[in-house]
């Protein structure tokens, strides 16, 4: 009965690419939630900053994620070996990589190689990333094509509404503390991810779905993909304002790791959603 449990709610859909459920959404929120519990330990034990450089430099590896689960997405991996570009399975997969790159640009740092430890930990990332573009490319050229406006719009959706919700919580709300490159960063993650989800679903040639619970029952609801923009705001508006009380009295080092989780499940599926509809995958 476990056995079966297990596979209904997890193995099933990771193998199947089935929309998740709710069993299994806040499963994986409660393995986030340990996990960033977890690394923010093993940053501390082993003298690791977490700060403003180490996030920015922690930014391609989020990139690397949307990119790599289109590489899934295009159908050229074979199986069983497309599991690990599957979530959660990905997670892990970059998180090893992403350990292994800073470890060793630490070792390089120790070795007076590099000046910075941060700028090869991000630019192992950024290498990942170019290397994941070239079988995209090469489906894109080769199997369906490479549609430019769709990215443009895409993201001129995205700077718009980050823009103009920036201007809302600075100048209407007077929270200064929003002109932080961090707060910034997840508002426009999170836009981006609701204007790839509206621009797929209502606008995209292609029958694109939104497989996470809430959105998929709000989006049912209203009859557009349009009030994923709403469902943005609900969550991230006082989230920053939680996130602001905390780094007043909280741990900063923590405070970073969960900014940090909060831009990667905006950013990570924007950033997939928009390259999929680019290439038509």
């Amino acid at each position: 009965m476990i056995g079966d449990f297990i596979y209904k709610y997890y193995v099933g859909p990771i193998i199947n690419g089935e929309a998740y459920t709710i069993v299994d959404t806040l499963t994986y929120a409660a393995i986030l939630i340990i996990a960033v519990y977890l690394v923010y330990r093993w940053f501390i034990k082993t003298g690791i900053n977490i700060d403003h450089e180490f996030i920015l430099a922690l930014m391609p590896y989020v990139v690397l994620g949307g990119l790599l689960r289109v590489v899934e997405d295009t159908g050229i991996i074979p199986y069983p070996w497309y599991i690990l570009l599957i979530t959660p399975v990905i997670y892990f997969v970059i998180f090893v990589y992403a350990i292994s790159a800073l470890s060793f640009s630490r070792f390089l740092k120790n070795i007076n190689f590099i000046e910075n430890y941060n700028r090869g930990f991000g630019a192992a990332g950024v290498f990942a990333c170019a290397i994941s573009l070239i079988p995209l490319i090469w489906v894109g050229i080769t199997e369906t094509q490479i549609d430019l406006f769709v990215m443009f719009f895409i993201l001129a959706m995205a700077s718009a509404t980050s823009f103009a919700v920036w201007i809302f919580l600075k100048y209407v709300l007077k929270w200064e503390y929003v002109s932080d490159i961090l707060y910034k960063l997840l508002i426009f993650g999170h836009m981006l991810d609701a204007s790839a989800t509206s621009f797929g679903i209502d606008l995209h040639d292609m029958a694109y779905v939104e497989q996470h619970v809430a959105g998929s029952f709000l989006i049912e609801a209203t009859g557009t993909a349009f009030s994923m923009f709403a469902l943005k705001l609900i969550v991230i508006i006082p989230g920053i304002y939680i996130l602001e009380m905390y780094r007043k009295e909280g741990s900063q080092a923590l405070w970073h790791l969960i900014i940090f989780a909060m831009i990667m499940v905006g950013m990570a599926p924007g950033i997939r959603d928009m390259v999929r509809m680019i290439l038509y995958v």
